[in-house]
């Protein structure tokens, strides 16, 4: 179900839908996100060390510090999203993908939420929150109407994400205009995005990993999908519900450790571990690894054990960012008719990213530390997203090579 396109056509031709005037980098839905998404990866984590670093003043009365926690969750992550979503959804509807003017105009709205956040002083708080808040709507109509128009009933919960993202966007930007905390919309968002990569990458993993050893002639496949896995995500959506609400609650902990031990061994039914030889398959392992680590986080926090800002990065750099390089890697690649193999470059982004991941939460169980450790962290995410876009941002700006299968 979650499965991108697994048929190629025929040399020479152009998959049905696509645009086959303008630029190239708006003839399919993860080109221009995928890209804009890695380069403003690099970009805010450069601009929010600056200002910790330097006291450079971003983003003006909206604040450094929301801005960051905001752009990386509905700025960075949201394109990542809509690069996998509008490539994905047609594939799971039959129905033709957004391509050409329209992607352009999506894309548009996308680059003035970042553009308007950055100008809050010129524009108004009001007016650049609302301009912002746009993106996320549109591509939940978008969506939900190819959803709805193809009869994919079963998808629907991908558009359940959908709205609670929009929502949890509009809850932080109210709560940046009332000057109140914005931490409950961000629990919200964070658990959005983790709830969709239990959903998706539970399907894709085994899926791939099953395709990958059946090439080698093994027979050692991960378990199929069955009501263990259904338990799994149900008991983790009701810990990221209860997280969001009540963070600090000892039923929050209860549940949160119930669903690191199914998550630990649903991840372990995968075999993560026969993929150790191609990275590009072994990393979407790794990164699920940090969603039971993030329950356990959870349920630490509830307990006064840690606090709540390690817990997040936890769940942001390790669960979400780690998974969205994965996929962005595998997607461009297959979608662009290259080897599905991580080269030494991708690798190396892979390595940047998952250390990004295991340093950020010790900035501030290490307070002393924090500023080093966070600037640590902060390079290693800019080197990881780096890589990306030297690597990948030729192939997405380019005519499809070769009629290899998809992601």
């Amino acid at each position: 179900m979650f499965r991108m396109r697994s048929k190629s056509p025929p040399r020479g031709s152009i998959p049905r839908g696509l645009a086959t005037t303008g630029p190239v980098l708006f003839s399919y839905g993860f080109r221009p996100f995928f890209l804009g998404a890695g380069l403003w990866a690099v970009g805010a984590m450069a601009a929010w060390i600056a200002a910790l670093s330097a006291g450079i003043d971003i983003a003006g009365v909206y604040g450094a510090a929301h801005w960051h926690a905001h752009e990386m969750l509905f700025g960075f992550s949201s394109a990542v999203l809509a690069g996998f979503l509008l490539t994905a959804v047609p594939n799971w509807t039959g129905r033709l993908p957004v391509s050409g003017l329209p992607l352009a105009l999506i894309f548009g709205l996308w680059l003035a939420g970042r553009l308007a956040l950055l100008a809050t002083d010129l524009l108004g708080l009001t007016p650049a929150a609302a301009v912002e808040a746009l993106f996320l709507p549109t591509l939940l109509a978008i969506c939900a109407r190819e959803v709805i128009a193809g009869r994919k009933w079963k998808d629907l919960k991908v558009i359940g994400g959908l709205v609670l993202l929009s929502c949890a966007n509009v809850h932080f930007h109210l709560a940046v205009l009332a000057e109140a905390n914005v931490d409950t919309a961000a629990r919200l968002a964070i658990g959005a995005y983790v709830m969709l990569i239990m959903i998706v990458g539970g399907r894709i993993l085994p899926s791939f990993t099953r395709n990958w050893l059946n090439k080698f002639g093994r027979t050692d496949f991960p378990v199929p999908y069955n009501r263990l896995d259904t338990v799994a995500i149900l008991t983790g959506i009701a810990a990221l519900a209860s997280w969001a609400l009540a963070p600090e609650h000892v039923l929050t902990a209860a549940i949160a450790t119930i669903a690191s031990l199914l998550h630990i061994a649903r991840l372990l039914r995968w075999r993560g571990w026969t993929t150790y030889p191609e990275k590009l398959l072994l990393v979407l392992h790794i990164a699920y690894a940090f969603v039971p680590l993030g329950f356990a986080g959870i349920a630490a926090g509830a307990l006064g054990a840690l606090g709540e800002y390690p817990v997040m990065h936890i769940l942001t750099v390790g669960v979400m960012a780690c998974m969205m390089l994965a996929v962005m890697t595998r997607a461009s690649r297959g979608h662009t008719g290259r080897p599905l193999t991580a080269s030494p470059i991708t690798s190396a982004s892979y390595v940047a990213i998952i250390g990004a991941a295991l340093v950020r939460p010790f900035a501030e169980v290490v307070p002393a530390y924090y500023h080093v450790l966070a600037a640590v962290s902060g390079a290693l995410w800019i080197c990881a997203f780096t890589l990306f876009c030297l690597e990948y941002g030729p192939m997405l700006v380019r005519n499809r090579r070769s009629p290899r299968g998809a992601a």
